[in-house]
């Protein structure tokens, strides 16, 4: 009995534990984190930069000698050989009439590219830097993907609020209706007042199911940037003072735009594209310079028709040389000009880049200035217009239940009230995303 009640306990432990992960809540730093760990574009960035990394040593090893060791066994059939002919086996007259023979070579050589006009060692320096722009792919990937996640979860705030706005305003109207009903019964109002009143409320009704199903689908856009399946219950963490957040500084328009030129991962990458095409530059008037190139071999053979031991025919057999090469370029079909002229066609292509991506960066944050700034104050003059809205509703109110308010009236003033809460909740919201945005782009974290 003891056993089963300790059992029962467990299980019922394990279900809250399993119900409390379920409905785990999400912070905004919870849901960047997670994104950047599991996204799949990342992901696949991650192993594009691998790529490059693997292309970086492969150039580094090619600055090294190469080296390769060879053999050839071969086997030979002569069914009518002449007697007294001579065969040269081995660097010897060899006269054995053997119809099957066999003999085998065995060598090693190495090869050195000394200078190439130094075509080798900028190509090094080049995919270096490729490996840098695949790195800042990365980060420009990632940035992205935190201004999304950062917009939907203040989407997903701000409709979770209109919620609550809503179901005050429905609280309010289900009152208006029952007042209303107790009016119709003392003859103090009309059925047809009546019914708009049941009209408002079904109307406001409605505007919670829709504010609810735009948390859901805010909800499963930010689900499907974190790479999130299933069904479990997803929330995000509420600020405590949103309100705080709303009213907090507006950085500077200049200050954000010129920290951000510093360190933003897209500004670099076209930063580094020149320099990749100035190399580029360099490589290809590599073409023009002679290559100069070292060689080495060393090797031994044996042959069956030799009546010495193997062991001497190697000894007899072996050979050491070594070499230098210049080669160059007189006639290449213009292929080395055609190379020249590209890099520096690619290099005023990246400059033109990094012009228009500093261009794009900020008319970007003058945008989230502007809005902060609008917002901000709209926010401010909302908040005025909700005190006085909801004044003037409740003294509609009371007017109505005396009787010296008709329902057009006592409607007009509610609906006045809902659009002021309204502009007051998405002023605020959008000066709060807008102020984050800014922030995110003069340091790089939100």
């Amino acid at each position: 009995m003891i056993m089963k009640k300790k059992f029962v306990s467990l299980t019922l432990m394990a279900l809250v534990a399993l119900s409390a992960e379920a409905q785990k809540q999400w912070t905004l730093k919870d849901c960047i984190d997670y994104a950047l760990a599991n996204n799949t574009t990342l992901r696949k960035n991650v192993l594009t930069k691998k790529t490059a990394k693997e292309t970086v040593l492969q150039s580094q090893a090619a600055l090294l000698p190469s080296l390769s060791a060879s053999t050839a066994q071969n086997v030979s059939y002569r069914p009518w050989p002449l007697e007294n002919q001579g065969t040269v086996a081995g660097g010897m007259v060899e006269y054995s009439v053997d119809k099957i023979t066999y003999n085998g070579s065995y060598g090693v050589n190495a090869n050195w590219t000394v200078w190439n006009g130094n075509k080798n060692h900028n190509q090094v320096k080049l995919n270096k830097l490729t490996e840098q722009q695949a790195e800042l792919d990365s980060a420009t990937t990632a940035n992205s993907l935190m201004e999304q996640i950062a917009q939907l979860y203040v989407q997903i705030l701000y409709s979770k609020e209109a919620i609550a706005v809503n179901k005050s305003a429905l609280a309010t109207s289900q009152k208006n209706e029952e007042r209303g009903k107790t009016m119709v019964k003392v003859g103090k109002m009309s059925k047809a007042d009546l019914a708009q009143l049941t009209a408002q409320v079904a109307t406001d009704q409605y505007n919670i199911v829709e504010a609810e199903s735009n948390v859901s689908n805010y909800k499963r856009q930010l689900k499907q940037l974190l790479q999130i399946v299933g069904e479990e219950d997803f929330d995000v963490v509420e600020p405590t003072s949103s309100e705080a957040e709303a009213s907090a500084e507006i950085p500077s328009l200049q200050g954000v735009y010129e920290q951000a030129l510093t360190f933003r991962p897209e500004i670099e990458n076209a930063k580094l594209g020149i320099k990749s095409s100035e190399l580029s530059e360099k490589i290809a008037k590599a073409g023009k310079m002679p290559t100069i190139g070292l060689t080495a071999s060393t090797g031994t053979s044996s042959n069956s028709m030799n009546s010495n031991s193997m062991g001497t025919q190697f000894k007899s057999n072996f050979n050491f040389g070594g070499g230098v090469s210049i080669s160059f370029p007189l006639i290449d079909q213009r292929q080395t000009k055609t190379a020249v002229n590209k890099a520096r066609i690619q290099r005023e292509q990246y400059e033109v880049e990094l012009l228009n991506k500093q261009t794009t960066l900020y008319s970007t944050i003058e945008q989230h200035w502007l809005s902060a700034v609008s917002n901000q104050n709209k926010w401010k003059a909302a908040k005025a217009s909700t005190a006085s809205a909801q004044t003037s509703y409740d003294l509609l109110s009371e007017q109505f239940r005396l009787g010296l308010k008709n329902i057009v009236e006592l409607m007009t003033g509610k609906q006045k009230l809902l659009t002021a809460q309204q502009n007051e909740l998405q002023s605020k919201y959008l000066t709060i995303l807008n102020i984050q945005l800014l922030n995110f782009y003069k340091s790089g974290k939100i």
